[in-house]
């Protein structure tokens, strides 16, 4: 858990030698970073090599038309709407964790 962008990669850049994350869950709004930021700072390795391409879901309050679409462009892979469904919260990481 990060509270906000720069302690997410923080946070990842401490990871052990073997990376324990294999997916991230982003929240768009965050204080001193933003997750469109840490989504960029992570695909251009600031957090390192390893996560270059790991799976970032966005989860943002944003639930307006085109919204979806900005975090996709920001290199995220999907999006998720807050309040967040069960369902589809399961349905979405059963999408993304069995695909690795």
């Amino acid at each position: 858990i990060a509270n906000d962008g720069l302690e997410a990669l923080e946070v990842l850049n401490q990871a052990s030698e073997l990376p324990p994350f294999s997916l991230i869950l982003m929240d768009c709004q965050m204080p001193k970073m933003d997750g469109y930021q840490a989504t960029k700072e992570i695909r251009e390795g600031h957090a390192g090599d390893y996560y270059k391409n790991t799976t970032i879901i966005a989860l943002t309050a944003n639930a307006m038309k085109g919204d979806r679409e900005k975090c996709l462009k920001q290199g995220m892979n999907d999006y998720l709407a807050k309040p967040i469904d069960p369902d589809s919260f399961q349905k979405i990481l059963k999408k993304w964790l069995i695909s690795q």
